[in-house]
């Protein structure tokens, strides 16, 4: 469909009345339409497998399903069955069920460098209870966050450290310092600058690049030389790394980690898990003063721990780590072939794991470039593809991957005529698109 053609009316009418009733659009930032080209924000009708509907009725292939968390597909038979069955004898009592148990027993058989497991809802708060629990422990104020990771938490100790810091005292954002990924010198620097006041080093133990030979192993080092508390944030390398995330497979064991996204295939669903004597501390079973670690009031609702749970036992039985590398390699090469072949190598780049695939558009002078998004993402749209990134779900199949190179390529061509041009705006139809974190709406 040529994207002159390609209008979205339904979307477009829903998009104005969420805006009038929910600040933003959108219940999280990156799913805002100010992340989508003008007027092609597609709201969603219902998903299955690796494809969408839009309330427009359009078909879309989709990629970053559910920022990330949908890695098994939309309504994966498996997961919603499991649910199900959960919902028909209760999803919330007074005290523990026995699904709590049996949760808690099944993921620390899945990542058996942790030695205890507290599940709650969502990313933020698995990890500033780490946070917390850092603190505690260690009597320390300040925490030490990885300034090449975009996202830790929606709360004060990190959206402090954004341009997005409206409403966040200053004496708290002055407690959070941020050391650069890769650099073992520097970090020490800053504990030493730091000496004896920093609580924990929170960081992703991989991202875009795979982490330098002896990094994770020298940061465990320092942790414990400098004697403050390493945590991993796995929201994302959980599964897609490997099913115990990247301390599973690169070796390297933190004392507190979060797992969440993946684990639920779009339930909600995260955990903070870690060594004993520490999580423990948010326990009965110890002597010293009680930590507030996690107290949700839904944090271990039946069916979204079932759902959990059989995420699991999916990737174990199918081995759906290796299938989404596979698809993302597929993938990664069919993008870049497409985008040599159109002329726009330098431009286009696809980077990150296989698993865990982002893209990158460039301007004339080879600087990320806002405008060339938003050219890249309208011809991706028109074409059928939901891609704010190029991360796979196991749903995907070989006609779904060919199809996407197919239209990657088509938008390469219009692409090349805007770099030949030195001027995207022809084709921009509107606004460019806009980052999430900044200062003014």
């Amino acid at each position: 469909m040529d994207t002159e053609e390609f209008f979205l009316p339904r979307s477009r009418a829903a998009n104005e009345r969420l805006h009038a009733l929910v600040p933003g659009g959108a219940h999280t930032y990156a799913k805002g339409d100010d992340q989508y080209p003008e007027n092609l924000a597609p709201v969603i009708s219902h998903g299955r497998g690796a494809h969408v509907w839009d309330v427009d009725g359009n078909r879309y292939i989709e990629y970053g399903s559910g920022l990330r968390s949908v890695s098994l597909g939309h309504a994966h038979p498996r997961v919603n069955e499991a649910v199900r069955r959960e919902l028909d004898r209760g999803t919330n009592f007074v005290r523990p069920s026995m699904m709590e148990l049996e949760a808690a027993e099944r993921f620390l058989a899945t990542v058996p460098t942790a030695e205890m497991v507290k599940f709650t809802k969502n990313g933020s708060d698995a990890t500033t209870a780490a946070v917390r629990l850092a603190r505690a422990v260690t009597g320390r104020p300040r925490v030490a966050i990885c300034g090449d990771h975009p996202f830790f938490s929606v709360d004060d100790w990190f959206i402090g450290t954004t341009p997005m810091s409206a409403g966040i005292p200053t004496a708290t954002t002055e407690l959070t310092v941020a050391f650069p990924y890769g650099d073992l010198a520097a970090t020490e620097e800053l504990l030493t600058r730091y000496q004896d006041e920093i609580a924990c080093l929170i960081l992703e133990p991989a991202g875009h690049t795979e982490p330098p030979p002896g990094y994770l192993t020298g940061l465990r080092e320092l942790a414990d030389r400098h004697g403050c508390v390493l945590i991993f944030d796995e929201m994302i390398t959980g599964f897609r790394w490997s099913e115990a995330g990247a301390q599973g497979l690169y070796g390297v064991v933190p004392d507190l980690s979060t797992f969440g996204k993946a684990l639920g295939n779009g339930f909600a669903v995260s955990a903070l898990a870690g060594r004993r004597e520490l999580m423990e501390r948010g326990g009965l079973r110890h002597s010293g003063d009680r930590v507030f670690l996690l107290s949700t009031t839904h944090g271990a609702e039946t069916h979204s721990l079932a759902a959990a749970m059989a995420v699991q036992a999916t990737y174990a039985e199918e081995g759906i780590t290796a299938r989404l590398h596979a698809l993302g390699e597929r993938l990664a090469a069919g993008v870049r072939e497409a985008a040599a072949g159109m002329g726009v190598a330098d431009h286009v780049l696809v980077r990150g794991r296989a698993s865990n695939l982002v893209f990158a558009t460039l301007d004339e002078n080879g600087r990320p470039s806002q405008q060339y998004r938003t050219l890249f993402l309208r011809r991706l749209l028109a074409g059928g593809v939901l891609a704010p990134s190029f991360v796979v779900s196991s749903a995907l199949d070989d006609a779904d991957i060919d199809q996407t190179v197919d239209v990657v390529a088509q938008a390469c061509a219009v692409y090349r005529k805007a770099l030949d041009a030195a001027d995207p705006k022809p084709w921009l139809g509107g606004r460019p698109v806009k980052p999430v974190f900044r200062r003014l709406a």
